[in-house]
This record gives C-alpha cells, structure tokens and sequence, in this order.
C-alpha cells in the first residue's frame, strides 16, 4: 500500500488546501523556514561545503521530500548528524564533485531499503528511549542556541553533536559566549523569548504567529541599536548567499563526477551515509509521530523511498546529504502545523528567499531565531516530561535519562545505541521475570508444585526456567502445565523435557499438562483474533 501511493500519489489533495488546515500550515511554514534557514546555513559550513548546498538541500527537502513522504509533520533538510561524514568524505574523496556522486548512489541505496521494507526496524525502538532522544534534542538546541542568544557567533555552529568541528564542545562555547556577550543581541532574545511566551496566550491577538512577529521585533531594535555601543555585528546576522542575476544563480549549482564510479571509496561513502541517514530519518519520524497532537502513523518504508530520491536529486543538482530533521519537524508540531503543505511550502520559501530577498533575510538577527528554538527546546525537555516518566517507573526512566545523557555528550545516533541497549536490558530483566506462574500445594508428605506457564515463552525465558526447574525441592511432584501457552520456544521445550526424564536422580516425578512436541509461530491475525 505504501510502494502504490508513493508511485501513483493516490492521495487526498483535497484536504491540504482546505482553509481549516491552511491557516495553521502557513503560518507553520513561516516558522520553519525561519528556524531552517541558518541551520541550512550553519550544516553547510560545518560540512565543509558551499553555503548555497545547505539551502540548496533544505529547498530540495522541503519540495521534494515532502510532496513525496507519508508523514504529515515531519520536516526534512541537510543532516546536522552528517557534518563530520560530509567534511570526511570530502576530503578523502578529493572533491566536492565526486563527492555529490556518492550522495547518489547512497539515494539510491535509501530506495533499495525503502523496496524491501526495511521501515519497519523504527518500530522496535522503546518509547523511553525515544522520549529521551526528544528531551536531549531540546537539551541541545537550549545549549546550542545559548551563544546565538547573547551574541556570541564567531561562526554559524551546524553540528548538534557535544565535539564540534571548531575543536570545541557544547559547554566550552557556552562558557566562550558568557565571556563575549553583545547586549544588544541579549536584549533582543530576551524580549523574543517574552513574546513567545505570552503573545499566543492573548487570545485577540494570537492569529498573528509569534515567530514572525519575533523576527520583526528582531529586525526593528537591530535597526534601532545601529551605530551604538549595542550594534550588532556582521556574524551576528543570517547569512544567505545573494545572486544578483539568472547567470550567477545557475553558477551556484554542482555537478556529480561519474567518472569515478570504479572508486571504491566513493561506495563506501555512499553505503555509510545511505544507513545513518536512514537511521536517523526513522528515529526522527517516531519522535515526531509521538508529538502530533492527532496521533498518525507516518509510513516508514514510503519515507525511505521519499528520503532517497530527496538525495539523488540533491546529489545530481549539487546538494548535502538530507534526512528527516527532528529540530524542525518539532518546530513544525510547535507551531500548529497540521499537514505537509507546511514542510513543502517552507521549501518554497527557501527558494524565494534565494531568489528575490536575499538583502531583507541577511537582516534577520540570529538572537531572534535563538529564542525561538530556545522555546522549542523547552517544549521538548519540559519539566513536567522528567516528572512523568519517573513516575512510570525505573525501567523506563533510567533507559529516558541514559538516552539524555548520552545523545547530550555524542550525538544522536550514539547516544539513541546507548540508550537501546540499556532499554533493551531492561525489556529482557522485565521478561525474564514473568515467565510462568509458580504455585505450591501440599498433597499428604507430598508436595505438588505447579509450574503454569505464560501465553508466550520465548528463549528470553529459558535462563529463569531453567534456573527454577534445577532448584525445585526434592521429593516433589512437579506439574508443567501449558494450558495458557500459545507458543513455547523450542530451547524452553528442550530444557522441560530434558528436566523431565532426569528429575528421578532427586526423586522428582515430573508431569505435564497441555504441552505439545512443536509450536507454530503464532500469525500476526491470530494474534489480533485472540487480543
């Protein structure tokens, strides 16, 4: 059903211009383009790549990836979490040209995964987990956009990561911003950081979005603090390439270096970006789906599909590697976005802005922005979010504070691999325990223990069986009872019958109750028949 829409567009258009959903898409476009242009920007510049690749790269994501993708919130653009691959692969590649060809061939490799449907590994990641991989990214964006908020912008900073390509890390920029504040950049997010707090709560006035108005608040007291001790400096201001005419403008644009398709480095490089961008499009398209109000199911095999041709498309034109970008997408979800329209129409925006406003975008300051992630950033790692998953208990908060701690000191990917397997530790200490149910009845000088196994006794049980079976008393008489059991693991069934013939050495008689030689795997409609 996925392949079908995404090759036919068997889908309801009606519903995007309907004018219930555009007067929150549109709105929610405005932000996004904000909030992605000097991200595009900054990426770019990380990467070691031309800074019209990074807009380049969110047009492409927003056009592209978004007409094509199944997910309704979702936003893509160039991938904070490539940067060091990009920079990497530039470099061992020789150029920037063959390095646009391996960005193909890892498109195309999106499109083979996309194919063979394999979407579906995002669906074993545990919810603690992906509630500590949103509370990290806005842990992030308040640490990342610190600087950018009082004024300290040496250099767009595009990595997400805690080491950053500059040689420093998260906390040693931050104590770098606090010794070089520009008070006219402070005064500028403070007031910002006012207005998104309490504009949309005045009720007459909240149709006008709180992040354009913060952009203009922005651009009027920069204008204001000009030629005063408070004047903000060039860096401190987005910086979007200007073309002046058609000639420069198709000058912009890249072309891929075919001839180095026996290069064996270039695959490699492609097989790397195609599975971490893929990974990381999958772990953003569940965290957004856990913060859309209405609670859809994005497709994750059509997503691959769309994020592939995203990427042979970049790749032919000159662009980054893109995945889905949770910073904003959640700025999307924050700003009443309700369908794709706003994902596509940010892409458009980023076009236009290149194309025809050039001069009046460079008069954004970054503290505006600053503020307005600083917002989303709270919104992700809210307060009350810590309160909630302690209250669910360790087994979940420990895996959400280790994700945190993890993904705050590496980066995503590494951290999201942390948190998986101390969630994964604790999926298997939870099975572990609810293998059976143990009951013990007294029969004369006899005792008769019964052992009633659960509805589903996978090889995760067989270490807690087989612990309890060797430790059962002497002189018992033990029934296996199987009643209940949809499917027993042929390792489980193994130990109970091994058990079985040898329990006469402690005087043991073993008898069992509704347990067949062989169990089928239960079938996905069986299971929802007996749920």
């Amino acid at each position: 059903m996925e392949q079908q829409g995404f090759a036919t567009g068997n889908l309801n258009l009606k519903k995007y211009f309907l004018a219930k959903n555009l007067k929150k898409d549109l709105p929610a476009s405005i932000v996004v383009f904000l909030v992605a242009l000097p991200l595009c920007l900054g990426i770019a510049l990380a990467s070691g790549a031309p800074l019209f690749a990074g807009v380049l790269t969110g047009i492409i994501g927003g056009i592209v990836v978004g007409s094509l993708s199944g997910s309704q919130l979702s936003v893509a653009g160039p991938a904070a979490g490539l940067t060091v691959i990009v920079l990497n692969a530039i470099t061992t590649l020789g150029s920037y040209e063959v390095f646009l060809l391996s960005l193909i061939i890892a498109g195309v490799f999106q499109l083979i995964l996309g194919l063979v449907k394999a979407g579906t590994i995002a669906n074993y990641f545990p919810s603690a987990v992906i509630e500590g991989m949103l509370a990290a990214i806005g842990i992030i964006l308040i640490l990342k956009q610190f600087p950018h908020a009082v004024g300290y912008d040496k250099d767009f900073v595009g990595d997400e990561g805690f080491l950053q390509v500059d040689e420093n890390n998260t906390f040693s920029g931050i104590l770098k911003a606090t010794a070089k504040i520009n008070y006219g950049a402070v005064i500028i997010s403070a007031i910002s950081l006012l207005l998104m707090i309490y504009w949309p709560k005045i009720k007459k006035l909240a149709m006008i979005p709180a992040p354009l108005l913060v952009v203009v608040t922005g651009i009027i007291l920069s204008l204001l603090f000009a030629n005063s001790d408070i004047a903000l400096r060039d860096k401190q201001f987005v910086q979007i390439p200007a073309v002046q005419n058609a000639t420069e403008f198709f000058g912009l644009f890249k072309m891929a270096d075919f001839s180095a398709i026996g290069n064996k480095q270039v695959w490699i490089t492609a097989f790397t970006i195609a599975i971490v961008a893929s990974l990381e499009t999958l772990l953003s398209l569940e965290a957004v789906d856990k913060i859309d109000p209405i609670k859809r199911v994005s497709p994750t095999n059509r997503e691959l599909l769309a994020q592939g041709t995203g990427n042979i498309v970049s790749g032919l034109l000159g662009g980054l590697p893109m995945t889905a970008v949770i910073v904003r997408s959640s700025a999307n979800v924050n700003a009443g976005g309700r369908t794709k329209t706003s994902a596509v129409v940010h892409g458009l925006l980023l076009l236009l802005s290149l194309l025809f406003i050039p001069k009046l975008i460079n008069m954004i300051p970054l503290s505006c922005l600053a503020a307005i992630l600083l917002t989303t950033g709270y919104k992700l790692a809210r307060i009350p979010l810590f309160k909630h998953m302690w209250h669910k208990g360790l087994d979940q908060f420990i895996p959400f504070v280790i994700t945190i701690i993890a993904v705050v000191l590496t980066d995503l990917l590494i951290g999201v691999g942390i948190g998986m397997v101390v969630g994964i530790f604790y999926i298997l200490r939870t099975n572990l325990r609810n293998p059976y149910f143990y009951h013990i009845e007294e029969a004369g000088d006899k005792k008769i223990i019964r052992i009633k196994l659960a509805e589903e006794v996978s090889f995760l049980n067989k270490a807690a069986i087989q612990v309890t079976l060797t430790n059962l008393p002497k002189n018992t008489h033990v029934i296996i009872d199987g009643s209940n059991s949809r499917f027993i693991d042929p390792d489980v069934l193994e130990i109970i019958n091994n058990y079985k013939q040898n329990a006469y050495t402690k005087a043991i008689t073993v008898e069992l109750e509704s347990i067949k030689s062989v169990y089928d795997v239960p079938k996905l409609k069986e299971l929802i028949y007996n749920a």
